[in-house]
């Protein structure tokens, strides 16, 4: 099976200086490798197809066969680096918490303990038989968020 380190090894110091930066390797025990990249801008099929080359020039084929994938963090996958958030900071995720509660939000600020999300609740009034649209600003330590995802609003 092939060395995850040693993947991840290369492909940041391929990624070394530019915008881009490695977000995960995965490597499956049939020696399919995913390599998933992330950038502060926005990633291109050619920063992949690069990645993948460079990759595959500095692996050996004769001593193991494998099949690799370089891509790039999707909407649809969670957020795992500190920088990946802060790319974010002012558009909405979709956060899920470990007790099952899913918070649509704008990301406001996002450090190494926690989350900072701006979103609307609806809560009790007194006096008032229905609820009220509340503002709320609230901190989330990162032990109480399962994951975080881009949202996208289709509507």
């Amino acid at each position: 099976m092939t060395d995850t380190e040693k993947i991840k090894a290369i492909a940041e110091s391929e990624l070394a200086g530019g915008s881009l930066f490695l977000v995960e390797v995965n490597v499956t025990p049939g020696n399919e490798i995913e390599v998933v990249i992330d950038s502060d801008g926005s990633v291109d099929i050619d920063d992949c197809v690069a990645l993948s080359r460079a990759i595959e020039e500095r692996l050996d084929r004769d001593e193991e066969d494998f099949e690799l994938t370089v891509t790039s963090a999707g909407i649809g996958r969670p957020l795992k680096l500190l920088r990946q958030y802060r790319k974010l900071i002012g558009r909405p995720v979709e956060v899920l918490l470990h007790d099952g509660t899913k918070i649509i939000a704008e990301l406001r600020d996002a450090d190494a303990q926690s989350l900072t999300l701006a979103y609307t609740e609806m809560r009790p009034v007194e006096g008032k038989k229905r609820r009220q649209a509340t503002d709320v600003v609230r901190t989330y330590p990162l032990s109480e968020i399962k994951s975080t995802k881009e949202y996208l609003d289709f509507k």
